[in-house]
């Protein structure tokens, strides 16, 4: 009876900057726990693959599980898999990081389990048509794809089985398909139904051999599969039956396949992933256009269809990048500092540790966002940050000493066609764009690696649609856990009613002119009237000095615009001036504001600041106002405070304070930005950060001008350790 292979393995990976209880919960209800009930069944051949933060946090905490896969693996019943080191999306990264990631893995499983590596894990499987002679460099031979990229090449079900081959400029790859059947039948249908499935790939399809690899912590890390995958024996009954079996179905690694079995034929795939992210890469609006053909498609019957696989395709990842513009501005600083690390000769690169450093700020869950939280979850970002921020001041050390004083970029920093000043010195980096208001969209305090300006936008997603019917999780069967693709439930009730949307991003300094009865809830919840045309609009550059070696550094900005009115728009100009000092963590920012018309103007100027400290609800992170008294509010917090120059916020936790003292006072109005998305667990509500507003009533008669200036300063303790507690 001819037999059919099954190629079976897991992908186990926790992003950089997760919590180390994470790691723990993991390893004990999902890594440690398959391989106990594998480790018996010796006759399956199986593959894994564990990222380089992963391999690190065991090897530290849990050395003796490397000797169980290192056993398994002399054996010949497990083929580790290769990847980038810190799981990157290797196409969007320079070529010389992404070869150099892979090689870090490469270089770690054959020192760790004595065998080099021949296939490999592609981050989410996002694939590009130049991969192949990028993965030759690394020395990888295969990787595995979803039979969703097969679709899109315009192959038929019946076609997608084996392996395939495709090559780039003559480098060739192997590449296999996996089956989203069975990723949707495992670990979530009966091991009856699995064997069905198989049978018919092998009776009905003509499958010489069929894949499945998907995420490891399906079994027993995802909500409420560790009872069912281990407690109820799943994962035990499920390997019993493929091994039961062995007269139809035998299991074997990769590697043993591609060296006895011919690839089926050659094969050129589209840039693709799996059909969930093609999904989520698209704009809310066109994925809710998306979501509904599809469900009309499935009520006629043709979802499932071959005829239409091959058209029915939702965006790719890049596509991320201008859904999120966090998420370009992770990627586009990750661009910056690759290209300062790679100035350095290798020695130094890998002696000072800066390009480890580089590589695990390119971890790719915090740059986007679908079923996962991903890029809505702050500290992710924040772990992104941190690693490339320290990366950029040992390469800055290096290449320019610690006394270089201050330095003046002049770039098109996120690639959008216009160009933004960074500014910086040992203690600060300062983004300014003037194409956007004219304001900061990045503000780093470099000896605790922290950008303060970490904060995400409250934006619509096509999912919040669901919310309507979030409710508690279910089970489809036999206490069978549904798929978290299946599953709608809220963490906590009324979500619905926290639904706020932002017009702009969220970065600082930026002129907003208001109704004089604007309140702060107005504000809070996106339901004020804009009357001016300058947040998100472009500034004109005025004076752009070069900035000489210890020199300081001014930036004046321009901007003609308006003022909503009663008679109509209202001709409004506003000067803005950045100052920096080469020896001080802050600037100075004096804006002036001129009514060029012939009427009067009646309005409330709100000057908006938007910083984060990650926690909402730590007494570690809070406030500092001398009107405060000995209060020390949260970061979650909100409120209003009049006749004080001074606010801002201490963190202790990172060691580090930020003061802006405004002059005139003005009030300041305050409140937690805080969005809603979706996650493994459900839809939750995550503080992103806080927005800050110095607000005053601005009275102008024709050509009047007034003004206000805020000196913003970052102290880190050691220096003037939080003196403005209280003060």
């Amino acid at each position: 009876m001819r037999k059919l292979k099954l190629l079976f393995g897991v992908h186990n990976h926790q992003p950089v900057g997760n919590f180390d209880h994470v790691f723990e919960e993991l390893f004990e209800k999902s890594y440690r726990p398959y391989f106990d009930v594998l480790e018996p069944f010796e006759s399956l051949r199986t593959a894994a693959h564990f990222t380089g933060p992963l391999l690190e946090w065991m090897q530290k905490h849990r050395p003796d599980f490397f000797k169980r896969l290192r056993d398994l693996v002399r054996a010949g019943r497990l083929e580790m898999m290769s990847g980038g080191f810190y799981e990157p999306i290797l196409s969007s990264l320079p070529e010389e990081d992404a070869v150099g990631q892979i090689r870090m893995m490469n270089e770690f499983l054959e020192a760790e389990f004595g065998q080099p590596p021949r296939g490999l894990w592609l981050a989410e499987r996002i694939w590009s048509p130049t991969l192949p002679g990028l993965l030759s460099q690394a020395g990888i031979e295969y990787t595995v794809l979803d039979d969703t990229h097969f679709y899109y090449a315009g192959l038929e079900t019946n076609q997608i089985s084996g392996h395939y081959i495709t090559e780039n400029q003559g480098h060739a790859l192997k590449v296999f398909p996996i089956s989203k059947t069975l990723r949707y039948s495992i670990p979530f249908d009966l091991p009856e139904k699995t064997l069905e499935h198989l049978k018919r790939f092998r009776d009905e399809s003509g499958f010489d051999a069929v894949t499945y690899a998907d995420d490891g912590e399906k079994f027993g890390g995802w909500p409420e599969t560790y009872e069912w995958v281990y407690e109820k024996g799943y994962l035990k009954n499920l390997f019993a039956a493929l091994e039961a079996n062995r007269d139809w179905l035998e299991t074997v690694t990769f590697s043993d396949y591609i060296q006895s079995t011919p690839p089926v034929g050659r094969v050129y795939l589209p840039m693709a992933s799996y059909d969930e992210m093609m999904e989520w890469a698209l704009p809310h609006r066109a994925a809710s256009r998306f979501e509904d053909f599809k469900e009309q498609l499935k009520e006629r019957g043709l979802l499932e269809e071959d005829g239409y696989r091959t058209f029915l395709r939702g965006g790719q990842w890049d596509n991320f990048l201008t859904k999120y513009e966090e998420s370009n501005l992770m990627h586009k600083k990750m661009l910056y500092v690759s290209r300062k690390v790679h100035r350095l000769t290798l020695e130094q690169q890998k002696e000072s540790g800066a390009l480890r450093e580089l590589y695990r700020g390119q971890c790719n869950c915090a740059q986007w966002h679908g079923l996962f939280g991903g890029l809505y979850l702050n500290y992710l970002r924040h772990a992104l940050y941190n690693h490339l921020i320290a990366a950029e001041n040992i390469a800055d050390a290096l290449l320019g000493g610690n006394d270089r004083g201050l330095q003046v970029e002049v770039l098109d920093y996120n690639h959008d066609g216009h160009e933004e000043v960074i500014v910086s010195n040992p203690l600060m980096t300062a983004g300014i764009v003037p194409a956007y208001g004219g304001a900061v969209f990045e503000l780093d305090c470099r000896p605790v690696c922290f950008n303060l300006s970490n904060v995400l936008k409250r934006r619509e997603e096509a999912y919040h649609r669901q919310l309507e019917k979030a409710d508690a999780p279910h089970t489809v069967g036999e206490g069978q856990p549904a798929s978290i693709h299946d599953r709608v439930r809220a963490k906590e009730p009324g979500l619905r009613d926290r639904l706020f949307y932002d017009a702009n991003e969220r970065y600082s300094f930026m002129e907003r002119f208001l109704p004089p009865g604007t309140t702060l809830t107005d504000m809070k919840s996106s339901r004020y009237r804009e009357l001016g045309d300058f947040t998100g609009q472009p500034y004109e550059v005025m004076r752009r000095p070069d900035a000489a070696a210890g020199a300081p550094f001014e930036l004046e900005l321009r901007r003609e615009g308006t003022v909503a009115g009663d008679a109509g728009a209202h001709p409004v100009r506003v000067n803005k001036q950045y100052a920096f000092d080469p020896d001080r963590g802050g600037m100075t920012v004096s804006v002036t504001v001129t009514n060029t018309g012939d009427r009067a103007l009646n309005m409330l100027w709100a000057e908006e600041f938007n910083f984060t400290l990650l926690a909402g609800d730590a007494p570690d992170r809070y406030y500092l106002s001398p009107g405060f008294g000995s209060e020390r509010p949260r970061m979650n917090s909100e409120g209003e405070l009049s006749g004080v120059k001074r606010f801002g916020l201490c963190d202790e936790a990172f060691g580090f304070s930020l003061m802006l003292e405004s002059e005139p006072e003005g009030a300041w109005w305050w409140y937690p930005a805080e969005t809603i998305s979706q996650s493994e667990e459900g839809f939750e509500r995550t503080y992103q950060g806080s927005c800050l507003l110095n607000v005053r009533l601005l009275r102008l008669n024709a050509g009047e001008v007034c003004g206000a200036t805020w000196n913003l300063t970052l102290s880190v303790a050691g220096e003037e350790t939080f003196q403005a507690k209280g003060s």
